[in-house]
């Protein structure tokens, strides 16, 4: 077994150097590939890819940036810690086709108006990605991505930061905001969400993003981009309406929980929503994700509501009282800074119910009484 490896292995050193050093002719093109969503959470923001062709030499090849490894030991854990390596592949064009074919996803290819010194020169540097320590790369949700690798490799060989965003009026989150079609997911991923993507948008960090700059990017007043073509169109999928995946749905569960007006569903909520904050606050500070970092949601689902519920429970008043007042300044700070951001609409029925509870409780036992 070991003589096979061995010779396998001696196989694929020269075909290694082959690949490093051939030099592409006249007739190589390069183009940017983006790649429509899909269902799966890895899929839903797009792909975006680089083609190199060289019909002269047979060559018809795609880089992709956004490759990783479900088999790595403690997978979950080092992906919410921030340490996931990903890493960079090459395919032939013909494989990436099918594949996303396959998936129902479309491919917009946009051919790039570089020099021949410039196509080869990134050539080299994409197979030195691939065939060398550079391969991998720690994965980082706005800094570090398919895309963002896309973008300094180009500008690397351009030789200056001429591809950026032109977004920079919106800020991430709300760039993001309108590619999560799954309600609860959308709700999920905008809690955990913390104040960097709250900033203005200065990074190009999604593939639609990038196709957008590369339509408007000039080069010595000429455009990067020389031609636009839809090169694989996904199939028409309609997305039905369904009561169970919007915010009706919880709008009528908070609701029926008000309504209810037994004294332990505040209890429980409150123990629940308290637990919740506390992951939110003990993630920021375990993850290298810069943006789950200082979440002002803790605000909202404050960990103090832990001790709040049970001080309620065992009817201390003096306890409930004074958590009453810290949780609610809390809140209203919370509210206000709300008020510009665009995930307001969907975390609102939140807001209303712990509003609800909370004043209730404390004017019903007179917490704000001077006494």
């Amino acid at each position: 077994m070991i003589k096979k490896l061995l010779f396998a292995f001696l196989l694929f050193i020269p075909l290694l150097g082959f690949s490093q050093n051939i030099l592409l002719s006249e007739q190589a093109k390069v183009s940017i590939l983006t790649c429509g969503t899909g269902p799966e959470s890895y899929a839903m923001y797009g792909h975006t890819g680089i083609r190199i062709q060289d019909p002269s030499l047979g060559i018809d090849v795609v880089y992709n940036y956004g490759a990783f490894d479900f088999s790595t030991p403690n997978f979950i854990r080092r992906f919410v810690k921030g340490d996931l390596q990903y890493f960079v592949t090459k395919g032939s064009y013909a494989e990436f086709y099918y594949t996303y074919q396959v998936e129902n996803r479309e491919i917009i290819e946009q051919k790039l108006a570089l020099s021949s010194p410039q196509i080869n020169q990134l050539f080299q540097q994409l197979n030195t990605s691939v065939y060398s320590d550079e391969r991998f790369y720690t994965y980082k949700f706005i800094d570090r991505n398919c895309t963002t690798m896309v973008v300094d490799k180009i500008n690397q060989t351009l030789g200056k930061e001429s591809i950026k965003s032109n977004q920079t009026n919106l800020s991430y989150r709300a760039i993001l905001y309108p590619y999560m079609s799954n309600f609860y997911m959308k709700l999920g991923i905008q809690l955990i969400f913390g104040a960097k993507v709250d900033e203005p948008a200065t990074r190009l960090f999604l593939p639609y993003e990038l196709n957008k700059a590369l339509s408007q990017t000039k080069i010595e007043g000429k455009p990067i981009s020389t031609s636009t073509e839809t090169i694989l169109k996904a199939r028409k999928t309609s997305l039905r309406f369904t009561f169970w995946n919007s915010i009706y749905s919880l709008i009528v569960a908070l609701l029926l929980l008000a309504l209810l007006g037994k004294k332990w569903i505040p209890i429980v909520y409150f123990f629940m929503a308290g637990f919740l904050g506390l992951f939110f606050a003990l993630v920021g500070v375990y993850s290298y994700h810069e943006e789950i970092l200082w979440n002002y949601t803790i605000l909202l689902f404050n960990p103090l509501l832990i001790a709040y519920a049970w001080f309620l429970w065992k009817e201390n008043i003096r306890a409930t009282k004074l958590l009453t007042k810290i949780i609610l300044g809390g809140f209203i700070v919370y509210m206000i800074y709300m008020l510009d951001k665009i995930h307001l609409q969907i975390v609102w029925p939140f807001i209303a119910l712990q509003s609800y509870w909370l004043l209730k409780i404390a004017l019903k036992k007179n917490y704000f009484s001077l006494k």
